[in-house]
């Protein structure tokens, strides 16, 4: 665990807090600070919003500290919450240039961007991260069950901090698979709703036809 006196100081470095108080913003930043800080642990909220995402962005660093953003998808549930303090994943084979790799053998330090467009949040986790390869056991625990895609290794990630930011400017987009859900029911209403004239008709035509003539 590093010597931060609060949990946000993984991101709010002095620099920052500089610029904040430059810039008006060290005051407000300052009582959350005295609350506590942002959360160190997943808490039960923390972990229901992972177990739903499809995507995932995860941010190393080489030594020399070049950044690099690596996305990872999966059916939901393709991230897994193994303790308060832990999230692991399966990396599945790819275009093999192991960047991500390479970056945490010679930097763990990691961060994970979690974003819901639909309901417009996010969740901003700082930590460690480490490849695991060469483990049947834990890939076998990680892997999606019926997910077509093979397993190269797997990646778990230790939590130091995490927060979650406001929906402002987050556009709002839908999963293609809830989408096709809705309409899929908007489109057996209509059926229904059809059925019903259609019954309607018939049952109009034969009054018609057994009314007598004036």
């Amino acid at each position: 665990m590093n010597a931060h006196s609060f949990t946000s100081d993984i991101a709010f470095t002095p620099t920052v807090k500089a610029i904040q108080a430059r810039k008006g913003s060290r005051q407000s930043y300052a009582r959350v600070e005295e609350r506590g800080g942002w959360q160190a642990d997943i808490t039960p909220d923390l972990a229901a919003f992972i177990a739903m995402q499809t995507s995932v962005f995860l941010s190393t660093a080489n030594g020399d500290g070049q950044p690099y953003v690596q996305h990872r998808g999966g059916p939901a549930g393709f991230l897994k919450v193994l303790d308060e303090k832990t999230i692991g994943f399966t990396d599945f084979s790819g275009n093999k240039q192991f960047i991500t790799q390479g970056n945490l053998a010679d930097n763990p330090q990691a961060f994970l961007f979690l974003i819901d467009y639909a309901h417009r949040q996010r969740i901003k986790i700082w930590g460690t991260a480490r490849v695991v390869e060469n483990d049947p056991d834990l890939i076998a625990r990680l892997m999606p069950g019926d997910y077509r895609a093979r397993p190269e290794q797997a990646i778990l990630f230790t939590v130091s901090a995490w927060d979650a930011n406001c929906p402002q400017h987050i556009p709002q987009r839908f999963e293609a698979a809830d989408v096709a859900a809705v309409l899929g029911e908007r489109d057996k209403r209509i059926e229904r709703l059809e059925q019903e004239i259609a019954q309607l008709k018939g049952l109009q035509g034969a009054a018609a036809a057994e009314a007598p003539a004036r």
